[in-house]
């Protein structure tokens, strides 16, 4: 029964030994120097300033060092059109001082074409510097992973 065990006991040991280790894929260069994309949305407008607000300051805090979108559909288009009222609250900037903040950054800030439709807007009556949402916007603003913020 000893002789037993140690067989199989020494046959485990050398298959154990004769496994394949598998090795991490390479990084590319391209990998290596991606920033991460941090992907912004926000639905609410004058009835919430903090969620509004909070996710502009995020933004602009973000780009510092990170690829930036910020995607605004459902109520937050009325705050994207060049009429808008302007939003404070407690201890933010403004709304239209973080856009304006952002826009300087070269942060894209996007209004959904539909949202817009529904609240009685067209292209034309947007903010300058703020463009109208592509799909292909949403994956082509990183080359590292998206980290997604929702508002």
């Amino acid at each position: 029964m000893k002789k037993a065990f140690l067989f199989v006991l020494l046959g485990l040991m050398i298959s154990s030994c004769n496994q394949k280790t598998t090795q991490p894929p390479a990084v590319t260069d391209a990998q290596a120097t991606a920033r991460d994309g941090v992907f912004i949305h926000i639905t609410e407008c004058y009835d919430d300033p903090h969620r509004v607000l909070m996710p502009l300051k995020m933004a602009a805090m973000m780009a510092a060092d990170k690829d930036v979108l910020v995607y605004m559909d459902i109520h937050s288009v009325h705050l994207l059109v060049k009429d808008a009222k302007d939003i404070e609250f407690a201890d933010f900037e403004s709304a239209h001082t973080l856009i304006k903040k952002l826009l300087a950054m070269n942060v894209g800030v996007y209004a959904c074409p539909t949202c817009l439709k529904i609240a009685g807007y067209e292209p034309g009556d947007l903010m300058e510097g703020i463009q109208v949402a592509q799909k292909e916007r949403f994956f082509d603003f990183t080359k590292g992973r998206i980290i997604t913020l929702d508002y």
